[in-house]
């Protein structure tokens, strides 16, 4: 019964982030056609094939601190990672599943798979750019 109850919990997890996501990035997207710029770049500079603004000259805290001043761009980024971060939420929700089984052997592997997800997603990144 154990396994049944989080396998509903983790899949509800997945839908309601996904869910979260598009609708993040749909008003995003809306505000930003609206508005016609979003953190200070033109949307021309923003949906450019050779556009440069990515997550590497926008940090998630500026892109954060926009949306208090509903900027599009700001909404988009935060669905961008609200996305990444709902199959990191599947891992960490399997390790909870496994432990509740007592199935220690999956509960390793399953947080050696979270910390490499963790390091590729904040520390790599952060090695890549001294």
């Amino acid at each position: 019964m154990v396994r049944w109850d989080m396998d509903y919990v983790i899949g509800l997890a997945l839908r309601i982030g996904v869910v979260v996501s598009i609708v993040l990035m749909i008003i995003g997207g809306t505000l930003l056609i609206i508005e016609g710029r979003g953190l200070g770049y033109s949307d021309y500079s923003i949906m450019s094939i050779r556009s440069r603004v990515n997550t590497t000259v926008i940090p998630p805290i500026t892109a954060l601190r926009g949306l208090s001043q509903a900027d599009g761009l700001s909404f988009i980024i935060l669905g961008l990672m609200v996305l990444i971060a709902t199959p990191v939420l599947r891992v960490a929700l399997g390790i909870a599943s496994f432990a509740m089984e007592r199935d220690w052997l999956y509960v390793v592997i399953t947080i050696v798979v979270f910390i490499n997800l963790m390091l590729a997603i904040f520390v790599i990144p952060a090695l890549l750019h001294l």
